[in-house]
C-alpha cells in the first residue's frame, strides 16, 4: 500500500470515528422542573445547553411563568426548540404520583408495591385528580373515567389503596403505624448500605 493511500485510509477512520461520537439530539424533549426553582445545574442545564437552548433565559421564563405555583412543585415539562434557537415549553399539571402522594398525606409511596399499603386515597380523590390532570394536553378528549381508571392504576402501582371512603380518626391511626414503618425500613436500607461499603473496603 502506497504512502498516500495509507494517509487516506487513515483520514478515512479518523472521520468515521468522529461521526460515531456526534450524537444528534431530538428537537424536543421532557422533563420534571421544580416550581420556580429552574436553574442552569445539572440535569435541567446540559439537556437545554445540548439543543442549544439559552440556559439563563429559559430558567427565567420558567421561573416566571410558575411563579404562582408553589415552589418546588414537580411540573412535567415538555420544551420543543427550533433551529434559530427559539424554543416552546407546554407545562402540565404536577404527575398524578404528586397528587396521590398528597391526599394520601404519605411522603412516599410503598417501598414493596402489593405487599404493602403505603397509604388510602378516597374514591373522591381519584375524582378530583382526574378533573385536574384532565387540563393537560396529553388527557385532551379523554372521557374522565378513563383518566379516573388511570389514577387508581398509579395508586396501586405506588401501593396506595382506594377506598370508597376515610374515617379521619382511623386513618390517622393508620398514618402513625405506617410512619413508624417507614423509619425502620429507612433504618434497615442505612444498615444495608453500610455493609455494603464495608465489604468494598474490606
Amino acid at each position: 500500500m502506497s504512502s498516500a493511500t495509507k494517509k487516506i485510509t487513515k483520514l478515512a477512520k479518523g472521520l468515521k470515528k468522529g461521526a460515531e461520537k456526534v450524537t444528534v439530539h431530538p428537537p424536543f424533549f421532557k422533563t420534571y422542573i421544580p416550581a420556580g426553582s429552574a436553574l442552569p445545574a445539572p440535569p435541567l442545564g446540559p439537556q437545554l445547553g445540548q439543543r442549544n437552548i439559552a440556559i439563563a433565559q429559559f430558567c427565567k421564563d420558567f421561573n416566571e411563568k410558575t411563579k404562582d405555583i408553589k415552589e418546588g412543585i414537580p411540573l412535567p415539562t415538555r420544551i420543543t426548540t427550533n433551529p434559530d434557537r427559539t424554543y416552546s415549553m407546554v407545562i402540565n399539571k404536577p404527575p398524578v404520583t404528586y397528587f396521590l402522594r398528597m391526599a394520601a398525606g404519605v411522603k412516599k409511596g410503598a417501598m414493596k408495591p402489593g405487599k404493602e399499603v403505603a397509604g388510602r386515597v378516597s374514591l373522591r380523590h381519584v375524582y378530583e385528580i382526574a378533573k385536574i390532570k384532565s387540563e393537560d394536553s396529553c388527557w385532551e378528549n379523554i372521557p374522565l373515567k378513563t383518566i379516573c381508571e388511570s389514577v387508581i392504576c398509579t395508586a396501586h402501582s405506588c401501593g396506595i389503596e382506594v377506598v370508597k371512603d376515610l374515617d379521619a380518626k382511623e386513618y390517622g391511626i393508620f398514618l402513625e403505624d405506617r410512619q413508624r414503618t417507614v423509619e425502620q425500613q429507612e433504618a434497615e436500607l442505612q444498615e444495608a448500605k453500610a455493609a455494603k461499603l464495608l465489604r468494598v473496603a474490606a
